[in-house]
């Protein structure tokens, strides 16, 4: 083999190494070789014994072995190349052929070049991709500004890791603009995104709409089996013919009628898909919905299942609102389901319409309820702390086991523990007695008082009926009534020039009625409407002679909201004590005024009357008035406020001088009601009156 041939070999090995599949060889038949020119003979490269004497030797060698391969005898002769005399001559190949001919080097000794964009540092980000979005075509379709809330380039904020995810983000925008244009009923909508370069190299993203013409509703088809009325189905579609045809509103209409079949009787119906046919010369849409009505239906009985049962079917039958025969309703089944959640006895509960195929005699068929239910557990552990300057710290809590009876039958175990105040009871409480929201109650009451007004040890029976506002039902209308027996012993002031005192023991008997109207609308957070309530209870106190007398309250609080964010709040209260002496009255019966449910800036119980100590004595009458500035931003609330009170000695208000303390506060948002810190000072304050007041709870002041 000639040098050169070994050459051309070795030239086809490296392009095998660098193209990764062998080239196809390929049978040629060599050129004639052309008559020799008549010319000087040239000189050899190598002269011939040089040439002779370094082909390799074939002494003792078999001819008839066979030759060794190409690869080896290249491999055998690349080191002798290397250590070649340097007398050879130099090689005449082409620059392109010597570099092919090359040994590939190994991978190992290959470097990634360095960062130099990231100061050679190969884990540092590279520059960002600036680029600035422009939107085009939206015009009066309005569809802008919701298109530029979900864009994925402005959601960029003009900057992306590579052009490739610029354009990504404008492909997904071609696509959302189209989907918004035919959601409002530009159903030949186009859109086209196109990527420029500035001047100054930073890409520019446009977003061309052209929206089309709008389609509008044409003819409205319903397909239903009749119904009672005939016109109930088309009446609870609120579609019209020439309505742009917008998805949330055909989606709204489809639902209405899904709301509104099972609420007038139909407890079974469905809305089946609806077909809209495009009529491109009329730009409108016939729009086809079928509706599946089902048997009208009455109510009958309530069934219930579950492993873990709070209580039966019979007790929710006291529960529900609506009587058997009565025509299906399914606000009637969300009422019952809400009732029985109020109960808080249950982990889960749900309430599904049954179909019975039985025949009522109005020609319905009767619809059995099922409720499938799970007992939650019954035990809880409740409590309340708050701080009131005159009354200072005081905490309640209560043990309840809301099922120890069961239906409802309730035993709560509460204890009281403050600086001024301790006590303990026992209350037993049946809830849905016999009738739907209608509370029994009676127990047993053990406490201890000790005010600068009075100091008292008091024990007491309780009976009453009740029907109170939850946190699920507010109602509109309330009432309690009931009786009390009172067995306290109190500290009195006897002359109130000295300040003598003396203990007398009192036995009362009450009589409490009381009747609320509430049209705010929020129970514990309330922000419009108002609230009324009186309460009036007869008693007698049997103390050396029995005293017969009155005790009368009302209360009026309105709520109006000046913005989302203001609420402007109003309290007044009035109170009277008739038909007995002031002296002839318990002091824990009297009427007192100042604290934080009161008028705030003064110490609890501190307005009205006082003896010579300054320390309040009570009086039979209370006039009360507060004005609050509510503004609330997020879960943060602060609150300016002015009230004004005071108590008399007469049995009727005098509206004279009047006390007022204005104050700042603070409140905390939660999902069972607003943490409520307030601080207030009196106006002109007397002497032995605080210089401020704090009060710290749950709830608002009023």
């Amino acid at each position: 083999m000639s040098r050169r041939q070994a050459h051309h070999v070795r030239r086809m090995l490296s392009l095998i190494l660098l193209t990764g599949s062998p080239l196809p060889l390929v049978a040629q038949t060599p050129p004639a070789p052309s008559p020799p020119a008549q010319s000087e003979p040239e000189e050899p490269i190598l002269p011939d014994d040089q040439f002779e004497a370094r082909l390799p030797g074939v002494e003792g060698a078999d001819p008839n072995a066979p030759l060794p391969s190409i690869d080896s005898w290249i491999d055998q002769q690349m080191p002798q190349a290397s250590t070649a005399p340097a007398d050879l001559p130099p090689a005449t190949e082409p620059a392109e052929e010597r570099e092919l001919a090359q040994p590939l080097p190994p991978l190992d000794s290959v470097t990634v070049p360095a960062n130099a964009a990231a100061n050679d540092d190969p884990a540092a980000k590279l520059p960002d991709i600036r680029y600035a979005t422009s939107i085009e075509g939206f015009g009066k379709t309005g569809l802008g500004d919701e298109f530029r809330a979900e864009s994925a380039l402005i959601d960029g904020d003009g900057k992306a890791d590579t052009a490739a995810m610029v354009q990504a983000r404008a492909q997904e925008d071609e696509k959302l603009a189209v989907r918004l244009l035919q959601s409002e009923g530009y159903y030949d909508a186009t859109a086209l995104a196109s990527l420029d370069q500035t001047g100054d190299g930073t890409l520019k993203a446009v977003i061309s709409v052209t929206p089309g013409q709008r389609y509008r509703i044409g003819d409205i088809v319903v397909t239903a089996t009749p119904t009672v009325p005939p016109t109930l189905v088309r009446d609870s579609l609120p579609l019209q013919t020439g309505d742009p045809i917008i998805a949330a509103n055909v989606e709204g209409a489809e639902a209405n009628v899904a709301l509104k079949l099972p609420e007038n009787g139909y407890p079974f119906a469905t809305v089946g898909q609806r077909d809209i046919l495009l009529d491109p010369a009329t730009v409108t849409g016939a729009y086809t919905l079928p509706v599946e009505v089902g048997p009208r239906g009455s109510f009958r009985r309530i069934t219930t299942s579950g492993a873990k049962q709070a209580f039966g079917a019979d007790h929710m039958e006291v529960i529900r609102r609506y009587r058997p025969g009565d025509l299906y309703d399914s606000r009637k089944v969300d009422d019952l389901r809400k009732a029985l959640v109020a109960t808080g006895l249950f982990a889960s509960v749900a309430v599904d319409p049954v179909r019975t195929n039985e025949a009522a005699p109005d020609g319905t068929e009767y619809v059995d309820l099922h409720v499938e239910q799970e007992a939650g557990p019954p035990r809880t552990l409740a409590g309340e702390a708050g701080y009131g300057t005159g009354q200072g710290f005081r905490a309640e809590g209560t043990w309840t086991h809301r099922n120890l009876f069961p239906p409802e039958g309730a035993l709560i175990l509460g204890a009281v523990a403050g600086t001024q105040e301790q006590g303990a009871s026992a209350t037993f409480r049946r809830s849905n007695a016999g009738k739907r929201d209608k509370t029994f109650q009676t127990g047993i009451t053990l406490n201890h008082q000790n005010y600068d007004a009075y100091e008292a040890y008091t024990a007491g029976l309780n009976i009453g009926w009740s029907r109170q506002s939850t946190p699920i039902f507010q109602k509109r209308w309330t009432y309690s009534y009931g009786a009390e027996i009172l067995l306290t012993n109190e500290q009195v002031v006897t002359d109130l020039l000295t300040a003598d005192k003396t203990r007398r023991t009192y036995f009362i008997g009450a009589l409490p009625v009381q009747v609320g109207y509430d049209r705010s609308n929020d129970l514990l957070n309330p922000t419009s409407g108002f609230r009324a309530s009186l309460r009036v209870s007869p008693e007698g106190s049997l103390q050396g002679n029995f005293s017969p007398y009155v005790r009368s309250t009302f209360d009026l609080s309105g709520y109006y909201p000046v913005s989302d964010s203001l609420v402007i709040a109003a309290r007044t209260r009035l109170g009277t004590i008739n038909g007995v002496d002031r002296d002839d009255v318990a002091p824990s019966r009297r009427i007192y005024a100042g604290g934080g449910g009161s008028v705030r800036g003064f110490g609890y119980q501190e307005l009205g009357p006082k003896d010579v100590n300054a320390d309040p004595i009570g009086g039979r009458s209370v006039n009360e008035f507060a004005v609050e500035g509510r503004y609330r931003f997020g879960n943060y609330g602060v609150v300016a406020f002015v009230d004004a009170g005071q108590v008399y000695e007469s049995q009727i208000p005098q509206f004279s001088d009047m006390r007022y303390g204005v104050g700042l506060g603070g409140r905390f948002y939660t999902n069972f009601g607003p943490f409520r810190a307030d601080i207030a000072m009196p106006i002109n304050r007397q002497p032995g009156e605080s210089k401020f007041a704090l009060y710290i709870g749950i709830g608002q002041a009023f």
